[in-house]
């Protein structure tokens, strides 16, 4: 038998799928409570603002980051192919909150900002630090970005095959051996 989250969890989730459903302005604190299932009063209790709810949100996805640099830098295929393979939106718990932080930081929220800078640099210098290559580094972080936007914000579908699929999804695999050529051509 799982236990039920606990209070503080279900408003971060209800506050995630406001965003990612409805956007910004309609994750008020009243509709954020409502959905979590809790009274305002037990909303205010876990967060006392609606610039501390934002901050718990980031605080989260800081965490879920710390764990993907982890297995990001002991992937045993490299930091490269990890974060091309895995820019692929799974809705993961680590996508929804980053999904959700993306509609935070589409407005003038500095912090969010601030935190996926710090973010983006990370993964960067581990695939860096992997490739060797500050041009070849940016251009698989591009890579990686551009899948994430397209299946995160349009839904484009992905496939292990060859080429585009029928329906427009893009091959990985095939990206994967452009990364790894890109990856053996600079440190040559």
């Amino acid at each position: 038998m799982t236990t039920p989250p606990s209070a503080r969890v279900r408003v971060l989730q209800a506050y995630e799928d406001l965003l990612i459903n409805d956007g910004p302005r309609a994750a008020t604190l009243d509709a954020v409570a409502a959905a979590a299932g809790v009274s305002k009063g037990g909303l205010l209790y876990h967060f006392k603002s609606k610039e501390a709810l934002t901050a718990g949100l980031v605080e989260k996805m800081r965490q879920l980051a710390e764990a993907d640099f982890a297995l990001m830098a002991k992937d045993p295929e490299g930091c490269a192919n990890y974060y091309v393979r895995t820019s692929v939106f799974g809705g993961t718990t680590f996508d929804r909150t980053v999904v959700a932080a993306m509609r935070l930081a589409q407005g003038d929220d500095t912090t969010v900002r601030a935190a996926f800078s710090e973010m983006h640099e990370r993964w960067y210098q581990l695939i860096l630090g992997d490739i060797q290559d500050a041009s070849v580094a940016r251009a698989v972080m591009l890579i990686g970005d551009g899948l994430y936007y397209n299946a995160a914000l349009f839904g484009l579908p992905t496939h292990a095959g060859n080429d585009a699929g029928p329906d427009g999804s893009v091959d990985v695999r095939s990206l994967l051996t452009v990364v790894a050529r890109m990856g053996s051509g600079a440190r040559t």
